[in-house]
């Protein structure tokens, strides 16, 4: 089976021996969501084995996705293709959500020196968007396009608590142990479940090393016009400098500028 953060969907007719899509297509996106979690290169047994697809299967694809752009041949190793790049960029919601952002998130590591995300939820996982990070912080748990669970990180645990679609959120990861990167990551549901209320209560999240042993992160939601989170920033940085009374109002501040320019840009 794969060990993917990425979801099968529940209509999609599974092999009954590997447990991964019959269709062609569907493996193939095994393969591609295979490169997560800092995964930049793999070779064809460390792919096999992250997508669930059997290796001569994984073999076939991979060349033939090599020749399509979306994948790279680097010597014994895989890695995604220029062509996957240029395909995300033209994804309407994220494109825009990018390009207006992105000065707001300069302007808040310039505040901050802290390692600036800008994060969307993905199921029981959230998705870096952007990221903005000097030499001296560039944390390697977090990358753009990469996925981190909702459950010990501090945007996650906003989507989790604030969105319509938390409930169903948590009930799927009722069905599996919860990830757990370091030893303070939150246990179990019970303890998820009472960060959620305090998340709801306050309207932001923190996350205390949850992630990687060290540092800690502060999340405040990006909403639309009805008020509903869809999108959250959140700046990391080691556990000693967050001070969330200083620093909450300038995070805050940014989803504010990055509201009213996504709003203005869509209203254009």
């Amino acid at each position: 089976m794969t060990d993917l953060a990425f979801r099968i969907p529940p209509d999609v007719e599974l092999d009954d021996e590997t447990g991964t899509p019959k269709s062609v297509l569907g493996k193939a996106q095994l393969l591609l969501a295979a490169f997560g979690a800092g995964a930049v290169q793999l070779r064809l047994t460390e792919l096999s084995r992250r997508s669930g697809v059997p290796k001569a299967s994984a073999y076939r694809l991979a060349q033939e996705l090599v020749q399509w752009g979306l994948l790279e041949r680097v010597g014994q190793s895989y890695q995604l293709g220029l062509r996957v790049f240029e395909l995300g960029q033209r994804v309407p919601v994220a494109a825009i959500l990018r390009r207006v952002s992105r000065p707001a998130l300069v302007d808040l590591y310039a505040a901050t020196r802290a390692t600036v995300h800008l994060i969307v939820p993905d199921g029981t996982h959230v998705l870096f968007l952007e990221k903005i990070a000097g030499a001296a912080n560039v944390l390697t748990h977090s990358e753009v396009g990469g996925r981190l669970p909702a459950s010990c990180s501090a945007s996650g645990k906003l989507f989790l608590a604030l969105r319509p679609d938390g409930r169903a959120t948590l009930a799927e990861l009722s069905r599996h142990e919860l990830m757990r990167p370091t030893t303070r990551s939150v246990p179990t549901l019970e303890a998820l479940g009472a960060q959620l209320a305090e998340v709801r209560k306050r309207g932001h999240s923190v996350e205390l090393e949850e992630m990687l042993v060290g540092h800690s992160s502060l999340a405040v939601p990006v909403v639309d016009a009805y008020g509903e989170i869809y999108a959250a920033v959140s700046i990391t940085m080691p556990t000693s400098q967050l001070v969330v009374p200083r620093l909450l109002p300038i995070v805050q501040a940014t989803a504010g500028l990055i509201h009213r320019a996504v709003e203005a840009r869509t209203a254009a």
